[in-house]
């Protein structure tokens, strides 16, 4: 089986280290020259609004998936006509649009932080009388990692706000003073077939994922479960889907969803029977779904702009490291270290040195 990916990042490269062993081939399609997946496949160059060229990698494939949301939809919906395309346009415009989503979680009944639509200077104005501050101005689109978005945490931030951001759709959304963030990563195959990892506790810094430990029975695990399990069946859904989460006392508010494999599931790599990537490779290809449970305990570091030393990684126990073969830039993920230990003790001391490598 030939699968397309729609991005030649480092999910993509994930996916195919997941789906090689397994005897599938890849076609990346991204209009970057040289993608950090392109050494494990073919890559299609070409924009994702060259209905010419996404025509031809329509044909060179037999099941189509993406690695990022910031896809334009029409991309999706013209090779949904064409071939199978795991998740599917639905899913895709739905995380796309802050405000639809979060109508979304309202109408299943999850909850989530307020959040209004913003169009105006004096619509921000009647949202921030309306929900309080402090709140957050976010765009409704494109917005990932900590980008598009802007605290108002007192009156004289609102214009400052509306300057930055005035040119795009937005929402007023409450900042939410939380306990933990998690996040739960649930998979999906056509037939109706479902399978949970254990949750995820993340720890990010300027909105970029820092950390993730994962948290076998964690107390919240079954209400994290249920809640993505109604988004699974609304969308009909096929693939690895995660849900951002805040744990607010007794409480889980949904934050995001993102119809992708997810940064905060890479310990799964070493740390669960089937990795997030092997599960969504399975279940976009009809294959039945592997087993979800832990392994050990593990944790996850992701390298933010720069690579660390790559001896005193190695050096310490039980650390598995993933670089990405892209260039150094601030602010961009070149990388990532896995850890995995049997013992708690081991996993304790190993966090510790995990952590000072951000």
């Amino acid at each position: 089986m030939i699968i397309g990916v729609l991005g030649g990042g480092q999910l993509a490269r994930m996916l195919a280290l997941a789906g090689l062993p397994l005897g599938f081939r890849f076609v990346f399609f991204d209009p970057a020259t040289n993608p950090c997946s392109a050494p494990l496949g073919e890559h299609m160059q070409g924009e994702f609004t060259d209905r010419f060229k996404l025509e031809l990698f329509a044909r060179r494939v037999d099941v189509v998936t993406f690695e990022f949301e910031n896809i334009p939809l029409e991309c999706i919906e013209f090779l949904s006509a064409r071939t199978v395309v795991h998740p599917g346009p639905g899913a895709l415009a739905l995380s796309q649009d802050r405000l639809l989503e979060k109508q979304l979680f309202r109408e299943l009944g999850i909850q989530a932080p307020v959040v209004r639509g913003v169009d105006s200077l004096e619509a921000l104005e009647a949202a921030v009388m309306e929900i309080g501050l402090p709140a957050v101005l976010k765009t409704r689109t494109l917005g990932y990692d900590g980008k598009g978005q802007h605290v108002l945490r007192g009156p004289d931030d609102v214009a400052k706000a509306w300057q930055l951001l005035g040119g795009f759709s937005l929402v007023l959304e409450r900042l939410v003073e939380f306990d933990r963030e998690i996040s739960i990563l649930a998979v999906r195959r056509a037939c109706g077939d479902m399978a949970f990892y254990p949750l995820s506790e993340n720890v990010h810094q300027a909105g970029v994922l820092r950390f993730s430990r994962s948290c076998p029975d964690d107390p919240f695990q079954g209400l994290a479960e249920e809640m993505a399990g109604k988004l699974l069946r609304r969308l009909d859904y096929v693939g690895v889907l995660a849900l951002e989460l805040f744990q607010v006392g007794e409480t889980l508010l949904a934050n995001e969803m993102a119809p992708r494999v997810h940064n905060s599931g890479h310990w799964t790599i070493e740390g669960s029977e089937t990795s997030q990537f092997e599960n969504h490779l399975r279940a976009i290809a009809g294959l039945p779904l592997g087993k979800t449970a832990v392994t050990g305990h593990s944790a996850m570091v992701n390298f933010i702009g720069r690579k660390p030393d790559l001896a005193k990684l190695l050096a310490l126990r039980g650390l598995h490291v993933h670089l990405y073969g892209k260039s150094e830039r601030p602010g961009r993920k070149v990388g990532h270290a896995t850890l995995w230990c049997r013992s708690k003790g081991a996993f304790t001391e190993g966090c510790r040195a995990l952590r000072s490598l951000y």
